[in-house]
Order: structure tokens, then C-alpha cells, then sequence
């Protein structure tokens, strides 16, 4: 949900912010490397108990993560390393922290509660790779009652609220897994209705964009050539038509004034 509806709004407004960090001499990838290092220090806090501390390190580990693409964006050092980079580092910070609270609820309960950390895990990663596979195959698959902006702060209540952590975890079992089905209906349902040549040009961009090329006047550009094409394959077909047409009413009147 994060990503639809306010992402654009708040990278627009972290614009300036990252021009001020990029003067500094800091990278995207000293960001994304130093909120994997937090989300570390993180697991290790949530492990040993020390759950406000825990807070403390999940709310600065997700900072870095929001600011890396607007310094990238400032220093035009957007690219597909980057990228991939960030992906790898958010899936890592993720099974730190859900491993940390597995930990602290194996030494604080016991039992099968602290298997639970590990499912929202498992269901996170097949919503990462729903997306993922998506666009490499040219479909579009984001979206989702729980992303991860969602979870990180849904983790942070947890750890705010002890009392609250596993029912918290619950529920993001639960809107995790509808959040992979929302996924899997939308790629269904795309996968349906387009053809071939489509989906075939939509590869084609998504590896474009990838690797840092940009094609989003490229691809307008081809739909609009597409379109001129078929414009003027109909428009030669009803010429055919009218052609077709004269010629049989040539040959009627012919066929009538003869002797």
C-alpha cells in the first residue's frame, strides 16, 4: 500500500535531503551497507531482550533504506548494481530481524511461537519473489496490504507493545500470505489478457530499465509506431475493400449493356 499511494510523495520530498548528504561524500551504497549493519545490531538487541533498544535500532535501520535512492538520485549514481544491491540488503535486514525475534521468543516462551517469525519470513520472501519473477517476465506485480514498509512498521509496534508481539506477528502471517495472493491474481490476470508481441517488448524494457538504459519515451515511441502500423494496415484493407467493390459494380454494368 505504501508504494501505490504516498512512495512518489515522499522520495519528492527526501529530494533535498539527499543532495545534502550527497555533498558530504556519502554514497547510496554506504547507506544501504550501514543499514544492514544497524539491522544486525538490531537482531542481536531484540535476541538478548533488550527490546527498546531493538526499537531504537529497527527505526534507524529503515532510515538508510529510505534515504539511499534519493543520494543515488542526487549524485546520478542510480544503477542497476545499486539496485540489486539494495533488493539483497532489505532481504538480509529482514531475515535478521525476524531471526532476532525467533530468538528472543525461543529464550522467553518456548514452544512452536517461535516458529513464528520464520513463517512471516518465508511469506515475505515469496512476496519479494512474486514481484521479482513478475518483472522479469515483463508484468507488473507490486502492490499489497503488507509490504515491507508495512512489516517494518508493524515490527515496530510489536517491539514497542511486548504484550502485542506475537499477535502482531499473526497478523502479518496473515496479510503477508493475502498480500502474495493479491500478487499471484495480478500476474494471473495479466498473463491472461496479453499477447505474445507484448509481453515480449515489455521484457525487453524491463531488462532496459535494469540496466540503467531508461525507456519510457522509447517505449511510448514503439506503441505509438505500433499503432501508426496498424492504422495503416486497416486503412489499406478497406482500400482493398472499395477496390474490390468498383470492380464488381464495373463488371455488373458491363454484364448489363451487353447485346
Amino acid at each position: 500500500m505504501f508504494d501505490r499511494r504516498w512512495r512518489s510523495g515522499v522520495e519528492r520530498g527526501l529530494e533535498p535531503v539527499g543532495s545534502s548528504i550527497r555533498r558530504t561524500g556519502i554514497t547510496a551504497d554506504h547507506l544501504t551497507a550501514s543499514g544492514l549493519l544497524l539491522a544486525g545490531g538490531c537482531a542481536v538487541a531484540i535476541g538478548t531482550g533488550r527490546l527498546g533498544l531493538g526499537l531504537f535500532l529497527l527505526i534507524a535501520s529503515a532510515l538508510p533504506d529510505l534515504l539511499d535512492g534519493a543520494v543515488a538520485k542526487a549524485s546520478q549514481t542510480a544503477s542497476a548494481r545499486g539496485a540489486f544491491f539494495d533488493s539483497v540488503a532489505d532481504r538480509v535486514s529482514d531475515s535478521l530481524v525476524l531471526g532476532g525475534m525467533a530468538w528472543y521468543l525461543s529464550t522467553t516462551r518456548g514452544g512452536a511461537v517461535a516458529v513464528l517469525p520464520f513463517a512471516v519470513l518465508a511469506a515475505s520472501m515469496l512476496v519479494s519473489y512474486e514481484r521479482a519473477r513478475a518483472e522479469s517476465l515483463g508484468y507488473t506485480a507490486k502492490g499489497g496490504l503488507m509490504e515491507r514498509a508495512e512489516r517494518v512498521i508493524a515490527l515496530a509496534v510489536s517491539l514497542a507493545f511486548s504484550a502485542v508481539l506475537v499477535p502482531v506477528l499473526w497478523v502479518m502471517l496473515v496479510l503477508t500470505l493475502l498480500t502474495a495472493v493479491q500478487r499471484f491474481a495480478m500476474v494471473w490476470r495479466q498473463s491472461s489478457s496479453r499477447p505474445e508481441a507484448e509481453r515480449r517488448f515489455a521484457r525487453w524494457r524491463a531488462w532496459r530499465t535494469a540496466h540503467g538504459y531508461g525507456d519510457v519515451d522509447l517505449g511510448r515511441g514503439w506503441r505509438r509506431r505500433a499503432a501508426d502500423a496498424a492504422d495503416r494496415e486497416r486503412r489499406a484493407e478497406r482500400e482493398a475493400a472499395r477496390t474490390a467493390a468498383r470492380e464488381r459494380r464495373a463488371v455488373r454494368r458491363r454484364t448489363r449493356t451487353r447485346p
